[in-house]
């Protein structure tokens, strides 16, 4: 190496990085550390001598004219360059890394080559800088990274190629999607560039996707605030982008995500040896019970968890007993099964469809109280005298068979005594229902309960994709049929409730501790009336402490009599269940707070799926009316600014301004409304006008 130079002056080779690239040149002044440097570009530039890197040389002597300097500059690169590309920079780290920490480039020159010159050193040099995932260049010396280090660094720089090449990508192909969704285009556009290759559209199918499910989630918001930065900052973009990639259908219900809430029936797949199992115990059981059972349910009605059987007491009122589905018969507990079906938590009903909580085969079948098949059952009796009052409540384990499942339409004929059809055997049986019914109605009014009557639109949906309709139809009135139902469910899981409390046994409660004045009790019809009382009333929560149920007017409510749609009340059913075959609760008080937590979290989310996915259907029904439509509505509220009608077929809420409204508006004041700008992605509709009805 005698050609390298330790303190270069005029007429010596040096190099300095530029543009993260080393850079020749040539000395021809040195002034107190400042160096006046000539480049291959005939250039001249001003340096100081401590940018310089650490290999200097030849020294070519000053009295080279200014041609010749650039010749032997050029000449000196293309050798250095020549050399570079050949070597073995992977070898060299694997000879040096373990031995020693840090060495300068001519220790690597020396370590390959026999007398290297200047030349050779500058290349080695040249050839580690370049190598950054494995050499750290720290003047005058290269650290050399150990093997657990350069396996990091070369994650990173895979990691920032693969980011450069998904921004490069993703953004232009970004742009073109938004083009798609905001002027109703197809894919593919004329004159768009290319689409990103297979990997990269993986990468932003998926981040696409994370972002309809969770728009405020951190994973990867740089990234994704780079490629949208030519966007419009508007909600629901990811959507949008998804919808004209066609990733997802129109009318996507992106609830569904944001819920973690799988579609379909194939969820539970991965653990169907436990869904054998449970069909296994259900085939092995034979029916223990003579009792006519029947249940009544819509007519689609396929996951049947509840029907009755009704005595009268020779002192007056009535023995009831009300038979329930009782997976935990034949459940385990802690199960990848039972792991899945807690997190769904509940069954969601929507106009498209239902998503059942259970595999259909359990919830839909091997579980369900269907007529003529033997199930397991939590029969809860009770003993209700004439005025509604519950006298006992005694649970028990059985295994039944039903015998017959009836739908409302047709129990409400038989009421009527207008129909022979196929609940007309039982009527019977459906007039004490009726009479029971009745009487604990009257017994809860008379404890303060609030019961609204509401009509309960039915929502079809015809067609598919961007060409479904909405079809608002009536459902045929079956109010005393319901009412039926609805009066035998509270019965059970008050009555459960108290026989709970009494035994000591760990329940989840429905409660709703809110003082109601006493005016409040009844049974209310009008719009503005129910508005009116359900601003003084609290949501219905769900808790481990046995407090009162305002609304239903009862001491203590222990959801029960639903355990194939929802996972609280399989839950309590659970409880009882083992109580009654061990004597102990299957779970304590601290297990069931603990459980708790979790399962609020899973409620809640489904809950939001079940609000706003059929709110969005109606709005799109109202979109597709048009806004000449007229609409019966009465004011339910008003103020200085605004006013509040409620759309009862519908039942639809809608504000609007209130001097729209004139002035002698209040509520209770029937009107005709015509509603326009209703969209239904964005959860939103408009008042146009109003008239008296």
């Amino acid at each position: 190496m005698a050609d390298l130079v330790r303190y270069p002056g005029a007429g010596c080779v040096v190099e300095y990085m530029e543009g993260n690239a080393p850079q020749i040149a040539l000395v021809m002044e040195e002034q107190a550390g400042r160096l006046r440097l000539l480049l291959p570009n005939r250039r001249e530039t001003r340096l100081n001598a401590g940018r310089l890197l650490p290999w200097a040389g030849p020294s070519c002597g000053s009295g080279m004219s200014r041609d010749a300097a650039i010749r032997m500059l050029e000449e000196h690169r293309r050798r250095r360059e020549e050399r570079a590309a050949a070597i073995d920079v992977l070898a060299l780290w694997e000879m040096a890394q373990g031995e020693l920490e840090r060495a300068g480039a001519d220790w690597f020159a020396e370590l390959m080559e026999d007398a290297p010159d200047a030349d050779a050193v500058a290349a080695y040099g040249r050839a580690l800088l370049a190598c950054k995932s494995h050499f750290k260049f720290q003047p005058p010396e290269f650290e050399i990274y150990s093997a657990e280090t350069v396996e990091k660094r070369l994650a990173e720089q895979q990691a920032a190629r693969e980011r450069e090449a998904l921004i490069m990508g993703g953004a232009e192909f970004f742009r073109v999607l938004w083009e798609v969704h905001s002027r109703k285009r197809t894919l593919p556009l004329e004159g768009a560039p290319e689409w990103p290759a297979p990997e990269i559209q993986e990468r932003l199918k998926g981040l696409i996707m994370g972002r309809i499910a969770d728009p405020e989630t951190q994973v990867d918001d740089v990234l994704w605030r780079t490629l949208t930065r030519s966007l419009p900052d508007v909600q629901h973009l990811a959507l949008h982008l998804a919808e004209a990639w066609g990733l997802v259908p129109p009318h996507y219900n992106f609830w569904l995500d944001r819920a973690d809430y799988a579609r379909g029936d194939s969820w539970w797949e991965s653990c169907a040896a436990d869904v054998e199992a449970v069909m296994a115990r259900v085939d092995a059981l034979k029916a223990d019970c003579a009792t006519p059972f029947l249940s009544i349910d819509s007519s689609t009605t396929r996951d049947v968890d509840d029907a009755f059987f009704l005595e009268e007491r020779p002192e007056g009122g009535w023995r009831v007993t009300v038979a329930l589905a009782c997976p935990p018969a034949c459940w385990e507990f802690g199960s990848a099964l039972d792991r899945l079906v807690a997190r769904r938590g509940t069954s969601i009903y929507l106009p498209e469809g239902t998503l059942h909580m259970m595999p259909e085969v359990l919830g839909t079948d091997a579980l369900s109280l269907l007529a003529g098949r033997v199930r397991p059952s939590l029969c809860v009796t009770c003993d209700v005298d004439a005025d509604g009052a519950v006298l006992s409540c005694a649970p028990s384990l059985r295994v039944v068979s039903l015998a017959a499942n009836l739908c409302y339409t047709d129990c409400e004929a038989v009421l009527e005594g207008t129909a022979d059809n196929a609940a007309s055997p039982y009527a019977g049986q459906i007039r004490m229902g009726h009479a029971l019914a009745e009487a604990r109605r009257q017994a809860r009014i008379a404890a303060g309960a609030v019961i609204m009557e509401r009509p309960d639109p039915h929502l079809a949906l015809e067609g598919e994709g961007a060409d479904v309709r909405v079809l608002l139809e009536e459902d045929r009135p079956a109010a005393r049929a319901q009412d039926l139902v609805a009066e035998m469910m509270i019965l059970a899981s008050a009555a459960i409730a108290d026989w709970a409390v009494e035994r000591d046994i760990p329940m989840l409660f429905r409660t709703q501790d809110v003082a109601l004045p006493r005016e409040y009790a009844g049974v209310w019809k009008e719009p503005h009336e129910m508005a009116r009382i359900m601003r003084a009333l609290v949501p219905s929560s769900l808790d481990v402490l046995p407090r009162r149920h305002a609304a239903l007017a009862v001491n203590r409510y222990a959801p029960v009599t639903s355990p194939l749609r929802r996972y609280p009340d399989l839950i309590n059913a659970a409880q009882i269940v083992s109580f009654l075959h061990g004597g102990t609760p299957r779970l304590d008080a601290d297990a069931m707070s603990s459980l708790l937590m979790s399962l609020n979290i899973r409620l809640d989310a489904a809950g939001q799926v079940q609000r706003f996915r059929p709110r969005y259907w109606k709005l799109l029904y109202f979109r597709q009316q048009g806004d000449k439509m007229w609409w019966d509505a009465v004011i339910t509220e008003e103020n200085d600014m605004w006013a509040t009608v409620s759309l009862p077929r519908e039942q639809l809420f809608v504000r609007g301004r209130r001097h729209i409204f004139g002035e002698r508006a209040c509520p209770g004041q029937a009107v005709q409304v015509r509603i326009g700008k209703a969209n239904p992605l964005y959860n939103e509709v408009q008042l146009l006008e109003v008239r008296e009805a």
